[in-house]
């Protein structure tokens, strides 16, 4: 059994920032792509940055510039650094990661519990 686990949201001031940290636990062989996505009230999931096993990252061109991911494969964890944070940022952020399970014959995408980020203007 794998779960992630999810912190760092808060409410914070337009401007400022905040780093949101997810960590893998369970039996787990080995990690494969790491992501952050949100949904705000009303609206659809979205990704917001994604990283692959080599560093390559990808973002949404509404947080391109002001949010950095980044990956530790020895914690097993993804964090996103959020900086220069807007009104239109407040969402439910989660993290996923696409773990190969011992004794899984394939791996399969987890999903964090989701972290509450509100940001006042």
């Amino acid at each position: 059994q794998v779960q992630l686990v999810e912190s760092g949201g808060d409410l914070v001031q337009a401007g400022g920032s905040l780093t949101l940290s997810c960590v893998a636990r369970g039996s787990i062989f080995s990690i494969n792509d790491m992501g952050w996505y949100r949904q705000a009230p009303g609206k659809q999931r979205e990704l917001v940055a994604s990283i692959t096993t080599t560093g390559t990252t990808n973002y949404a061109d509404s947080v391109k510039g002001r949010f950095t991911i980044f990956r530790d494969n020895a914690k097993k964890a993804v964090s996103l650094q959020m900086n220069v944070l807007k009104p239109e940022d407040t969402a439910v952020y989660y993290c996923t990661q696409r773990v190969q399970g011992y004794g899984a014959f394939i791996p399969r995408d987890y999903w964090g519990q989701g972290t509450q980020v509100t940001v006042s203007s």
